[in-house]
């Protein structure tokens, strides 16, 4: 694993409040028709957990595995697997260069929002290949941050919008994995990928202040002030000013926002 490779966000509690907000029909849409009850499923980056337990729920009673590299995370998922009353589901920490499964293991490995923090993506492919079935399914979603559009855009967001892309790429990262996906699937050996692309908007009062307001948070508190700070990447100051913008563009009444996202199915 590169040695530079670090996970920008961290898991402070305006983080998690977002990661928790994801479900499998809102961040896995383009997978879910090709699951059927019985099947299983390997989700890494599992985060705590939204997304694995509604795959439990939906492939019940095929098996269905979390791994996260945070221990912390992988208890709160495991409690929330425990108050869904899910007994085809656990969660386990995990690398994702290195996963501790024989080949072959699962029909579905799936990856969200993972790839773009990882220093080397063909690596991480090509392991979750080796422990996804034989005609099996390997899904992977990310963001890709250079083409989010936001408005109004104040001063402060178009700094975090540089920053955001700068700490990303200091931690070994690559902003832009959305439309990269499809190139690092063919790179590590897969000859059917298919491509689709969605997005989340964010516009209503509702959505503006649930974004916003944890963004405001996590341009001051999360580890991505931590880390752009110590990449000599923004002050304080920076982080006050972006926080501060986040806060003015929730106020907004035509405040709008789009994260485009790139999608792959490929085959082993």
């Amino acid at each position: 694993m590169p040695t530079r490779e670090r996970y920008t966000h961290g898991h402070h509690e305006s983080v998690l409040r977002t990661h928790s907000w994801r479900t499998a029909e809102n961040s896995a849409a383009y997978l879910l028709p090709h699951l059927t009850p019985g099947i299983s499923l390997l989700d890494v980056g599992s985060g705590p957990g939204t997304i694995t337990v509604d795959f439990a729920e939906r492939l019940a009673p095929g098996r269905v595995v979390g791994v996260d590299a945070a221990e912390s995370v992988v208890e709160q998922a495991a409690g929330l697997a425990a108050e869904h009353g899910l007994t085809n589901v656990e969660f386990r920490t995990g690398d994702i260069y290195a996963l501790d499964f024989p080949d072959d293991t699962f029909d579905v490995t799936h990856v969200h929002q993972v790839l773009q923090h990882v220093g080397d993506p063909v690596a991480a492919l090509r392991e979750l290949r080796r422990v996804t079935k034989p005609g099996g399914i390997v899904a992977a979603r990310d963001v890709d941050y250079a083409g989010v559009l936001i408005h109004p855009l104040p001063d402060g967001l178009a700094k975090w919008y540089s920053t955001n892309l700068a700490v990303a790429r200091a931690n070994a990262g690559d902003p832009t994995a959305g439309r990269r996906l499809k190139a690092w699937a063919i790179e590590a050996g897969f000859e059917d990928v298919t491509s689709s692309a969605s997005i989340w908007c964010f516009a209503s009062d509702e959505e503006r202040e649930w974004w916003g307001g944890a963004w405001a948070e996590r341009a001051i508190r999360s580890d991505f002030a931590a880390h752009a700070k110590r990449h000599g990447l923004a002050t304080d100051e920076d982080l006050q000013e972006m926080s501060a913008a986040w806060l003015e563009w929730v106020a907004a009444r035509d405040g709008w926002l789009g994260m485009p996202h790139g999608e792959i199915l490929a085959r082993a």
